[in-house]
């Protein structure tokens, strides 16, 4: 009986079976917990062999080959098939892992979108399972497949539209001309992609999200503003009336756009000049997202610098400050500081003149001998040291306070001031304080007193931070 049972092979197959089984799968789970820890992803196809494959097939292989099933048995075949749909997942998954596990981002693989790898593990699935069922239950698959080849041409044909959206979204995810936050002009739109999916790009322009179909970018040209990285380019045509000199006009533009704090340090602006007073200004900055904001604020320091001026931005030169009473009304109004009395006035008027900053703007930088003073009428300025590279604000100065104390002392400025608000100043020339500090005694003393304070501040702020400066000054 034990020699019949040798003779025809099935008692060797038990025993290998018996044996090799166990044996393989304590191989392969000390095999997985090693992958495991490392985190190496050819641990989830070694699982699947494990707990699926392994198991299946030594159940197929006790039924055909030790108990010598008939093949054409139900129980045989339904365990072939799955042991067959089972060995198709482990190639599938073991295809995945060997060519998108450990992709790079930036290669073929890694921008192949999630939904093609999905679509082909599952064209690959359905054909494998018609072969299957062919071979083990003699299925006839030819119609089928030519069934679902007219109905996919029908469907392909009734929803066109629809479909040639899906792809033209699907090859841009494949594709990736951009991704998410980079800056876009398409279609007349310009703005920052805030979405990307199979039908559309959605773009944040500023004034809401304008949505455009995949199928309208992958039609035209766009620009990608965000590529190459690098410095970007913000640029904006300003026009002048012909009156004003042009290279005073393009000095003024070039100094106002250097001024702001969007602009790259090491680069320079650009002022041309196109007759008819047209002018065109290029300012360096990081991206495009700095350069909405760069253009914004830099047309509005512009407007109160063309003013200043007497230039006509955009042909207009009007400016309510430029009234004669405006400029009364302001030195009544700062009186107090300057111990002024009513017959002052009118001589202190005849140099004065009114000036008005944007916010932000640098009304007066480090560095420089003053020829000037101006004190606050309305608004507030903030005084600056510069130090690494920055700026630390350290004190203010509202109604009634000087701005430019050091130009009586004949000192350089160690500090910035700059407009913290919308911020009127009256400009006294330095004969006119010079003066009015001879004939009183008081006032010298009080500008003497505020110098001093303006140092103490900045040199305790500067502490405060922990960095070291030899000489602290003020206006």
């Amino acid at each position: 009986m034990l020699d019949e049972a040798f003779a025809d092979g099935w008692a060797w197959w038990v025993i290998a079976l018996a044996v090799g089984v166990p044996v393989l799968l304590v191989v392969l789970t000390e095999m997985i917990g090693a992958l495991t820890r490392r985190g190496n992803p050819v641990a989830k196809p070694l699982r699947m062999l494990r707990n699926g494959v392994i198991p299946v097939g030594a159940l197929f292989a006790l039924l055909a080959f030790a108990i010598q099933s008939p093949a054409d048995q139900v129980w045989t075949r339904v365990v072939a098939t799955v042991f067959g749909f089972l060995v198709i997942l482990l190639v599938l998954s073991a295809f995945n892992v060997a060519l998108f596990a450990n992709a790079q981002k930036d290669s073929w693989r890694g921008r192949i979108p999630t939904i093609f790898v999905e679509i082909g593990r599952l064209v690959l699935v359905g054909v494998g399972l018609a072969l299957l069922f062919s071979w083990v239950w003699d299925a006839d698959v030819g119609g089928i497949f030519t069934a679902l080849g007219v109905g996919s041409i029908v469907i392909g044909l009734a929803l066109q539209n629809a479909v040639g959206g899906v792809i033209s979204g699907l090859l841009l995810l494949f594709e990736q001309p951009f991704k998410i936050g980079d800056w876009l002009d398409a279609a007349g739109v310009k703005g920052r992609v805030v979405e990307v999916n199979w039908r559309a790009v959605h773009i944040e322009t500023g004034a809401g999200i304008q949505i455009v179909p995949n199928s309208t970018l992958s039609g035209a040209s766009f620009t990608n503003l965000s590529e190459p990285e690098g410095p970007h380019s913000a640029e904006t045509p300003v026009k002048f009336s012909t009156d004003d000199p042009p290279h005073e006009v393009m000095s003024l533009l070039r100094s106002v756009a250097e001024a702001l704090p969007m602009k790259l340090p090491r680069e320079h602006v650009t002022v041309n000049y196109s007759g008819a007073g047209a002018y065109g200004v290029s300012i360096p900055v990081a991206g495009p997202a700095d350069a909405s904001r760069a253009l914004s604020m830099y047309l509005s320091w512009l407007w109160y610098a063309a003013r200043r001026r007497g230039f006509a931005l955009d042909g207009d030169s009007t400016d309510p400050l430029a009234e004669p009473q405006r400029l009364v009304e302001a030195i009544t109004a700062i009186a107090p500081t300057l111990h002024l009395r009513d017959d002052d006035i009118e001589a202190v008027t005849a140099g004065a003149r009114l000036e008005r900053y944007g916010v932000g703007e640098l009304v007066l930088p480090s560095g420089i001998v003053p020829d000037e003073v101006r004190v606050v009428v309305s608004g507030r300025a903030v005084l600056a040291v510069e130090a690494d590279g920055g700026r630390i604000e350290f004190a203010s100065a509202e109604k009634g306070d000087i701005v430019g104390h050091t130009a009586l002392t004949r000192e350089r400025t160690q500090a910035a001031t700059i407009a913290g608000e919308i911020l009127t100043v009256v400009v006294l020339p330095l004969s006119t304080v010079d003066a009015l500090i001879q004939s009183r005694p008081r006032l010298a003393g009080e500008i003497g007193e505020a110098l001093e304070l303006k140092r103490t501040l900045a040199a305790a702020r500067l502490a405060e931070l922990g960095i070291a400066r030899n000489v602290i000054g003020e206006r």
